[in-house]
């Protein structure tokens, strides 16, 4: 299946399983008429694939040595994208971020560091960017911890602003798509 291919199928998958209309309260406190619970998609054997397949198709070009993203939403991103990439002979180690160190063993804040150099390239994943708040975190520990973050890759761009703020703060946004794409692809899908 062709890149064009692939985002329709996805687009119609998220649409199914993630897209809700209603009243909801998004982690920026923020509220909004509909919500994108992507975890529904990315833990979905297909849906999984196709969001790997279309960031590693985002990634050519570019010399990234790592994904990682903020657990609990990116850890079915980062999973997928580096065992798709393994599959088509490409070593890209997954990291996951926590929102804070661990109080025992370790007390790390990222796992998965033995299995990158300092200053590697890391591409930080999420699910959707809205105002930018949390995936902000997860580059700035990534950062932390002696690594680079190119680019943030998201499924879903809610044109919150979030874009740009990341972006500010020197970290690009590339998007599977924004609201507007994915409702109008999956409609006509």
């Amino acid at each position: 299946m062709n890149i064009a291919g692939q985002r329709a199928r996805l687009a119609r998958i998220l649409y199914e399983k993630s897209y809700l209309e209603g009243d909801f309260t998004l982690t920026s406190g923020r509220k909004s008429d509909y919500y994108f619970d992507c975890r529904q998609s990315s833990l979905h054997p297909e849906g999984a694939t196709l969001i790997a397949s279309l960031f590693l198709a985002m990634m050519r070009g570019m010399s990234i040595q790592a994904v990682a993203g903020m657990t609990m939403g990116a850890d079915p991103l980062v999973s997928a994208t580096s065992v798709t990439a393994f599959g088509r002979g490409i070593f890209l180690p997954a990291l996951i971020v926590r929102k804070e160190a661990k109080g025992h063993g370790t007390a790390r804040a990222i796992e998965g560091l033995v299995n990158v150099a300092a200053g590697d390239a890391v591409l930080v994943l999420e699910d959707v960017v809205s105002t930018g708040g949390s995936v902000l975190q997860a580059c700035l520990k990534v950062k932390e911890a002696g690594l680079r973050v190119p680019a943030v890759f998201c499924i879903l761009n809610r044109e919150e602003g979030g874009t740009e703020t990341l972006a500010e703060a020197g970290y690009p946004v590339h998007s599977i798509f924004t609201r507007s794409e994915l409702v109008a692809l999956a409609r006509t899908g």
